[in-house]
């Protein structure tokens, strides 16, 4: 058994394709087979059921898998150690988003980011928030920008900014014109909300709950953008988070967003990573980065 053993074994889990694995991997398909059984036969038992369509791990593969994941995230480890050690201040992060957040914040941060830190190369991955979660405890994401609470013993949080909701209703709605309101005002209303998944769907229904307004029957959408032309087509209003109705964001004629009074409805935006994580010191210092955005892109 070796390391390249156990990213092959991975890669088949992760795609369940053998071919598909392959290419992940950069070799050919008979070859990552043959080192597949071959491991298989070492260990004496299967790890994967191989069906003509279909690549399933056995009860025993699942088990593993799972160590093979760990191994693979030390030896990460071990060569981020070593490449800080050869080359201070260099190192290559893989960064998850989730995509409530991910294209109105991004554009503030990469910039300043690169300016601070031009020797790390920061690959940003957009990704539910679940998805992020266990990316970052399978080692497969080094960092994951995320809303609170989220309840992992082996990640740690740094607090990065509170990020405030407005209301968007369409342009000829009676608040349009309005200076501020309070969420009482979505009670009776047509709450248009994104789909399961999506953590901004609970946010905006533990709002909704407080008040005792509830979501618009019949439609759920599957991103922002929807979200935001369901406004506009005067389907109902919802709320959208700040940094997606601030520059450069372009905003549609057709919507009008309207602060709430204070307190106003918020969430909370974090920067996780392992406890355990070699890049911890850098990790604080990107962090600490992100956190310094304008107050007015995030509050009302």
């Amino acid at each position: 058994m070796n390391i390249q053993d156990l990213r092959y074994v991975v890669a088949v889990d992760d795609h369940r394709h053998f071919g598909r694995a392959a290419e992940a991997c950069f070799v050919s398909q008979p070859t990552l087979s043959s080192q597949l059984r071959k491991l298989e036969d070492s260990l004496g038992v299967e790890l994967f059921e191989r069906a003509p369509r279909k690549v399933m791990p056995t009860t025993v593969g699942r088990l593993i898998i799972h160590h093979a994941r760990g191994v693979l995230v030390e030896v990460d480890q071990i060569e981020a150690l070593a490449k800080a050690a050869r080359e201070p201040g260099t190192a290559t992060l893989r960064v998850g988003v989730f995509p409530t957040l991910a294209p109105y914040l991004l554009p503030h941060v990469v910039t300043p980011l690169h300016r601070r830190f031009p020797d790390v190369e920061l690959l940003w991955v957009e990704e539910k928030t679940d998805e992020v979660v266990e990316g970052l405890l399978n080692g497969r994401l080094d960092a994951g920008l995320l809303a609170l609470p989220v309840v992992e013993a082996q990640l740690h949080h740094e607090p990065l900014f509170t990020e405030d909701f407005v209301l968007a209703v369409p342009a000829d709605h009676e608040l349009a014109d309005a200076q501020s309101v309070g969420t009482d005002v979505l009670v009776g209303a047509d709450v248009l909300l994104l789909t399961e998944g999506h953590c901004l769907r609970d946010q905006a229904l533990e709002v909704c709950s407080l008040v005792g307004a509830a979501e618009r029957h019949g439609f759920r959408a599957t991103s922002l953008e929807t979200l935001r032309q369901m406004v506009a087509a005067g389907v109902g209003v919802t709320l959208l988070p700040k940094l997606s109705v601030s520059p450069p964001v372009a905003q549609s004629a057709d919507v009008r967003t309207v602060a709430f009074e204070t307190p106003a409805p918020s969430r909370e935006i974090a920067m996780f990573w392992r406890r355990t994580s070699v890049h911890a010191e850098l990790l604080a210092q990107l962090a600490a980065v992100i956190a310094d955005l304008p107050a007015e892109l995030v509050q009302t």
